[in-house]
């Protein structure tokens, strides 16, 4: 997999977000032209993208949002058993502490923190832009 593509409205929040999950930003700039627009169908287009990279270099999100043409559709408020893309999960080393620190950033925790067996600690958080995603704290590799 190359990356995960997430339209923001803000890309400045979306960045701070990630960043604090520990991704970093890798790139950041326009994409716009009668190339990219072959590439989506939406012909003309004009979006400021952020490329952020997780800490291991495995995995990338890409930011991307629109100014041209605007976005048609919001999905940001679709409950976890929506059809569809949902969440993009991350594993963290303490989900006490990311929650706490997700939250001071106007993140919602969905439900709770649980256990699931004796391996993890999950949960889901919507964050700032309404985006879902999962943590995962292995409890195994402690």
């Amino acid at each position: 997999m190359d990356n995960v593509s997430i339209v923001v409205e803000s890309l400045d929040d979306a960045v701070s977000f990630f960043s604090e999950i520990g991704l970093n930003l890798v790139w950041r700039g326009m994409v716009e032209g009668e190339w990219a627009g072959r590439v989506t169908g939406l012909e003309s287009q004009r979006v400021e993208v952020a490329m952020m990279v997780t800490p291991d270099g495995h995995s990338r999100i890409e930011l991307s949002k629109f100014i041209t043409p605007p976005v048609k559709a919001d999905h940001r408020t679709a409950p976890v058993n929506a059809l569809g893309y949902l969440r993009v999960m991350f594993t963290v080393e303490n989900i006490d502490e990311m929650v706490s620190r997700l939250t001071k950033l106007g993140a919602k925790l969905v439900g709770e923190v649980v256990q699931f067996e004796n391996s993890y600690r999950l949960c889901y958080i919507r964050g700032t832009e309404g985006i879902l995603i999962g943590l995962a704290e292995e409890i195994g590799s402690k």
